[in-house]
C-alpha cells in the first residue's frame, strides 16, 4: 500500500494535466462525443415508453454506441458499469469488425458481414426499438435499407431515454431525431427534420479532424519538413532547396544509407521539389498527392530508398492510367495512402510505412539516438529518440523545442519517474503494443502506467490502461486505484466506477482492510451518497466512518472509539477530520437501527461528547418509539433500495433459510419445492437419476438416497452438488446446513464455494478431515467467517476434494438436503 500512496504523491506534483475535450455541441454543427462518454440531449426521448426510433449521422474509426434506458444518465455515464435495465448498439466493434447488442451489459448479438461498420465520413443509420424489437438499418430514411432486426424474448418497455457514446475513440454525431413508431414505418422518414447546415460535408468532416487532433495530439504529422528535432537534411533541385528530416524514420521505412553519428547532407540535384516532398509527406503522414506527371519519378526515388510499399503502389497506379490508354495528365492530381490491409503488427500504429520491427531494434541498440535519458533516484540511462517522444508526447515536444536546456542538451533527468514503468511506456511509444505480461492485472506497475501516460499526455497509452483497469477491476482493488486516480480529472470513468463497486460491496471493502481510511474526503463521501450503497446494517456504515475519521490502523467498531473517548476528546481523537465526522453522521440511517443498539449509543461517551451523534440517536429513539420527527421524509428514515433481507441461521432443518424463502416466493405464498416452482436452479456433477434428483435437495422430507456421482475435473476425481439462486438474486452467505442421506458414506474433505458466474469460484469454507457427520440422516451447519462472507454470490456449491468413508463408492457425495443462509438480494 505504501507503493500506491508514495507513487501518487510524487505524481500528483508533477503532472502535466492533459486537455480533455468534452462534448459539446457546435452551434448545431455536430456532436463530439470524447472517448469513454456519453451525451443524454435532452430532446433524444422516445414519446412511448419501449417504443420509439432514432436517426443519425455518425463519423468514426470504431464502436459507434447508442444506450437506450429509463432514466438518463451522467456525462461519464458508460454501459459497461450500467446495473440498470438498458439496450446498447454497437456499430463497429472489435476494431470496427462486428456488430453488437448488449442487454444489461451482456451480449446477446455479436456478428459479422451484416453491413453495419463504422466510416471516416458520416454515415447514416438509424435504430428502432418496438416491444423488445430491435431494427437497424442504413441510410437517411427510417425503416428502410434494413440490416439487422433481433428481438428480446424478455423484452424491456421501459427504455425511453437516448445516449450518444463511444469506446475508446471520438465519435462525432449529427442529424440526431427522434421518430415515433407507427403502423406505417415507410411514411415516417417524411417527418425527419434534417437540419441544414451552411458547412459542406467535406468542411464538417475536416472541422470533426480537427478537433480530434486537437485531442489526440501525436504523430509524426507535425515533424514534417520541420527543422525542430531533425538531424539531417535534402538539398534538392537545381534551386537547391532545402529539406529538413529525421534519420530514424527515414530508416525505419526504407534503406537512405544515412551514418550513425554526424549530421547528414543529402544532395538530389535531378529530383524536383515536389517529388521528394511526395515522398516525405507520405513517410510521415501515410498519404501524399502528386501530379501524375511526377509518378514515374516519385517510383524512382522510392525504388532507390527501398520504400517498396510506396513503389508498389506507384506501379499500380502507373499499370491503371496506361491500361485505360490514358496519357499522363500533368494537372491531374493523384491521391497515394498507406493501404490499410498493410497496417498489421509489422507496421508502426499511426498507419504509416514504418516497419515496427525496425524501430524497436534502433531503441533496443541505440542506432541514430540523440537522447540519454537518466530515470530514477540511481539514474538508469535508457537511450531514445527526440522525434519518437515528441511525436507521441506534447510536454516532451515541448521540452525539447522550447528553447531551455533540454533543447540543446542529448541528457533528460527525470528522478521522480519509476523505471520499470517508463520503460513499459518507451516500449509502447516505439511498437504501439502494451507490455501484457506486466499490466495483465491491476497492480503497482499498471497504475504508475497510467499516471505517467496521464503526466505526459500518452493519449492511447492512457486508453489501453483504463481498459484495463475496467475490465480488471474488482472488490479488492478498488481502494488503493482510488487512492491513485482520485485527482486525475481524465481517469473520472474508473473512478464513479470504483467508487460504485466499493459502495456495492461497502461491508466488504470496509472490512477486509483498513486501506479505504487513506480514501480522501470526496471519494469517501460519494460512496456514502450513492446510490446503490449496499450494507446488511446501517451499524457497518457507523463503523466505516468513524474509522475513516480517526484514521485508523486497524480494524474496529464503535464500542472500541467509545472507549477511547472516554479517555479523551473528540478534537484530539478526530484531529482535521472532526468535521468531516459531523457531515458524514447524517449519512447513517440510525432509524433503521435496533432500538435497544440505540439505547447502548445514548447513553455512550460518543453520545456524551458528540452533539451531532447524540442529536441523531435521540431522534431516531423518538422516530422508534413514538413516530415523531421533524424530518418524515428525509433518506434517513427510508431503507436504501440495495439493502439485503436478514436470513438467519437458527437451528439445522428451520425454515429461515435462502432456499426454504424462495420456494415460498420470497414470502409470498404458502412453500412449494422452489426446484419445482423455477426459482433456484440445483444441478450435481453426475447426471439425473433416480438417485440424483435436484429436487430432493430443498425438499422438507428424508430421501434416503440422494448422491453426486463422481466426475474428472482438471486430471482429478471429484463430486459437486451446485445451486443457483437466480439471475436476480444474491446471497452473502454467513452459515450452511447439510444433511446426510441414509447412507455411511460420509464425507470428510470438501470446500464449499460461492460463484457470480458459475465458472470462477471462491472458497468460503474448506473443510479438512472434518467428522462432524458421523450418522446416517444426520444434519450438520457450520458458519462462514472472515471478509469472504461479505461476498455477494449467486451460485453455491459443495466440492469433495478426498474420497468418503465409503470404500465401496468412495466419490459419491451422498448429501440429501442443503440449505443457506444470510444476507439475501
Amino acid at each position: 500500500m505504501a507503493h500506491y500512496q508514495h507513487f501518487c504523491e510524487v505524481s500528483k506534483e508533477e503532472l502535466f494535466p492533459p486537455g480533455e475535450i468534452m462534448m459539446e455541441k457546435k452551434q448545431k454543427k455536430f456532436l463530439t462525443v470524447a472517448p469513454f462518454e456519453c451525451a443524454w440531449p435532452n430532446d433524444l426521448r422516445f414519446r412511448e415508453a419501449g417504443r420509439g426510433c432514432v436517426a443519425f449521422d455518425a463519423f468514426a474509426h470504431n464502436d459507434v454506441t447508442l444506450v437506450f434506458r429509463e432514466q438518463v444518465g451522467s456525462q461519464h455515464y458508460h454501459y459497461k458499469r450500467d446495473n440498470c435495465p438498458h439496450y446498447t448498439v454497437i456499430i463497429g466493434s472489435h476494431r470496427n469488425k462486428r456488430f453488437k447488442i448488449e442487454v444489461d451489459g451482456k451480449t446477446v448479438v455479436d456478428a459479422t458481414g451484416v453491413g453495419l461498420c463504422c466510416s471516416s465520413a458520416f454515415q447514416s443509420y438509424w435504430i428502432s426499438i418496438y416491444d423488445g424489437l430491435i431494427s437497424i438499418g442504413k441510410g437517411r430514411y427510417p425503416f428502410q435499407n434494413l440490416c439487422f432486426q433481433w428481438l428480446d424474448s424478455n423484452p424491456n418497455c421501459t427504455v425511453q431515454y437516448v445516449g450518444l457514446s463511444s469506446w475508446d475513440k471520438h465519435v462525432g454525431y449529427r442529424n440526431v431525431n427522434v421518430l415515433p413508431v407507427t403502423s406505417n414505418h415507410l411514411s415516417l422518414w417524411k417527418h425527419v427534420d434534417y437540419v441544414e447546415h451552411d458547412l459542406g460535408e467535406d468542411d464538417l468532416e475536416q472541422e470533426l479532424e480537427d478537433e480530434i487532433s486537437n485531442y489526440e495530439s501525436w504523430g509524426l504529422r507535425k515533424f514534417l519538413e520541420n527543422w525542430e528535432l531533425s538531424d539531417m537534411f535534402f538539398v534538392v533541385g537545381k534551386e537547391e532547396r532545402v529539406v529538413p528530416a529525421h534519420k530514424l524514420i527515414l530508416e525505419a521505412c526504407g534503406d537512405f544509407g544515412l551514418s550513425l553519428s554526424v549530421e547528414e547532407v543529402v544532395h538530389l540535384p535531378d529530383i524536383s521539389y515536389s517529388v521528394l516532398h511526395a515522398l516525405l509527406q507520405y513517410i510521415y503522414t501515410g498519404h501524399t498527392q502528386i501530379l501524375e506527371s511526377d509518378l514515374c519519378s516519385l517510383k524512382s526515388l522510392s525504388l532507390q530508398y527501398k520504400v517498396m510499399s510506396l513503389v508498389k503502389q506507384c506501379e499500380e497506379i502507373v499499370e491503371r492510367i496506361m491500361s485505360n490508354k490514358q496519357l499522363f495528365d500533368s494537372a491531374q492530381l493523384v491521391d497515394i495512402s498507406y493501404p490499410s490491409w498493410l497496417q498489421c503488427s509489422k507496421t508502426f500504429p499511426y498507419g504509416l510505412p514504418i516497419d515496427r520491427e525496425r524501430l524497436e531494434r534502433f531503441l533496443s541498440t541505440g542506432e541514430y539516438s540523440d537522447l540519454d535519458i537518466y530515470v530514477g533516484v540511481h539514474d538508469i540511462v535508457l537511450r531514445s529518440h527526440k522525434v519518437i517522444l515528441g511525436s507521441w508526447s506534447t510536454p516532451f515536444t515541448k521540452m525539447f523545442t522550447n528553447g531551455m536546456r533540454e533543447s540543446v542538451s542529448s541528457v533528460v533527468s527525470l528522478k521522480d519517474v519509476p523505471l520499470e514503468a517508463f520503460k513499459i511506456m518507451l516500449e509502447f511509444m516505439y511498437s504501439g503494443k502494451l507490455n501484457k505480461e506486466a499490466t495483465e492485472e491491476i497492480n503497482t506497475l499498471l497504475l504508475q502506467l497510467l499516471l505517467l501516460a496521464d503526466k505526459f499526455g500518452v493519449t492511447l497509452l492512457h486508453q489501453e490502461c483504463c481498459k484495463i483497469l475496467l475490465e480488471c477491476l474488482s472488490e479488492d482493488s478498488v481502494c488503493p486505484i482510488l487512492q491513485v486516480i482520485s485527482s486525475v480529472p481524465s481517469c473520472k470513468l474508473i473512478e464513479e466506477t470504483c467508487e460504485r463497486i466499493f459502495s456495492m460491496h461497502f461491508d466488504y471493502c470496509t472490512t477486509a482492510s483498513i486501506d479505504f481510511v487513506m480514501l480522501d474526503e470526496t471519494s469517501f463521501c460519494n460512496i456514502l451518497q450513492h446510490t446503490d450503497l449496499t450494507v446488511t446494517s446501517e451499524e457497518r456504515v457507523l463503523n466505516a466512518i468513524l474509522l475513516w475519521c480517526l484514521q485508523a490502523r486497524e480494524l474496529y467498531g464503535w464500542e472500541t472509539v467509545n472507549e477511547l473517548m472516554g479517555n479523551s476528546t473528540p478534537e484530539m481523537l478526530f484531529g482535521e477530520r472532526l468535521k468531516s465526522l459531523n457531515e458524514f453522521l447524517h449519512l447513517v440511517r440510525f432509524p433503521l437501527l435496533p432500538l435497544d443498539l440505540l439505547k447502548k449509543f445514548e447513553g455512550s461517551s460518543l453520545s456524551q461528547q458528540i452533539p451531532t451523534f447524540d442529536h441523531l440517536v435521540k431522534e431516531a429513539i423518538r422516530f422508534l418509539e413514538f413516530g415523531v420527527t421533524d424530518f418524515q421524509g428525509s433518506q434517513r428514515f427510508q431503507h436504501r433500495k440495495s439493502s439485503f433481507k436478514e436470513l438467519l441461521y437458527i437451528c439445522d432443518g428451520d425454515s429461515n433459510g435462502v432456499l426454504y424463502f424462495a420456494g415460498t416466493s420470497y414470502g409470498k405464498h404458502q412453500w412449494v419445492n422452489p426446484v419445482l416452482s423455477k426459482r433456484v436452479t440445483i444441478t450435481a456433477s453426475s447426471p439425473i437419476s433416480r438417485c440424483t434428483d435436484p429436487k430432493v435437495l430443498v425438499s422438507r422430507n428424508f430421501q434416503g438416497t440422494s448422491l453426486a456421482g463422481p466426475q474428472m475435473e482438471g486430471g482429478r476425481n471429484t463430486s459437486w452438488w451446485m445451486v443457483d439462486i437466480g439471475l436476480d438474486h444474491q446471497l452473502m452467505c454467513n452459515y450452511y446446513t447439510l444433511r446426510q442421506d441414509g447412507s455411511r458414506s460420509f464425507i470428510r474433505c470438501w470446500n464449499f464455494q460461492g460463484s457470480l458466474d458459475g465458472k470462477s469460484w471462491t472458497n468460503l469454507r474448506v473443510h479438512v478431515n472434518d467428522q462432524t457427520i458421523c450418522k446416517p440422516g444426520q444434519f450438520a451447519s457450520w458458519p462462514i467467517t472472515g471478509p469472504n462472507a461479505l461476498l455477494p454470490f449467486r451460485f453455491f456449491r459443495v466440492l469433495m476434494t478426498a474420497p468418503t468413508t465409503d470404500d465401496t463408492n468412495p466419490w459419491n457425495c451422498c448429501i440429501c438436503f442443503l440449505e443457506l443462509y444470510g444476507y439475501f438480494h
